[in-house]
């Protein structure tokens, strides 16, 4: 892909319209799984270039938007139907999955949230995992705090 970078205040605020509308665009697609992951700067290449290997072996377009700065990206799984089918799971697994790989996060600014909980103790590795539900356990011996969530 290419990189557009502002010149001036007038050609900023153009490209973070364009941003702005990024999602609504989406809208007549279908339904949209909109992810976020974080990924070294140095290694966005090797991640679009996972997205579209992605994409193409589901059979799910994902496109993509980001705030590069950060090597943050918001990958959009697009797909039809009421729920998310099995396939955008597995996809979005692989792509957690490639992430980590390449030195990042399956998670950016939005947190782990009930739906990558499954994916975590990929990132952490068990014995970090496990500290962490410890952790949990120590400050919430009753299960009192966020009940059912990411270490409930």
């Amino acid at each position: 892909g290419t990189v557009s970078v502002a010149a001036d205040t007038a050609e900023g605020e153009r490209l973070l319209a364009i941003r702005r509308a990024f999602h609504p665009a989406l809208a007549g697609s279908g339904e949209v799984l909109i992810e976020d992951i974080a990924v070294p700067r140095s290694r966005m290449p090797e991640m679009f270039a996972a997205i579209e290997s992605i994409s193409q072996r589901y059979g799910i377009p994902i496109p993509t938007v980001a705030h590069a700065g950060d090597g943050n990206l918001h990958p959009n799984f697009v797909y039809e139907g009421e729920e998310a089918p099995a396939a955008v799971w597995e996809a979005a697994g692989d792509l957690f999955r490639t992430a980590v790989e390449l030195g990042g996060t399956l998670t950016g600014e939005h947190g782990v949230g009930v739906l990558k909980r499954r994916w975590l103790a990929d990132e952490l590795g068990p014995d970090s995992y496990e500290l962490q539900v410890k952790l949990k356990s120590v400050f919430d011996p009753l299960g009192i705090l966020n009940p059912g969530k990411v270490f409930g």
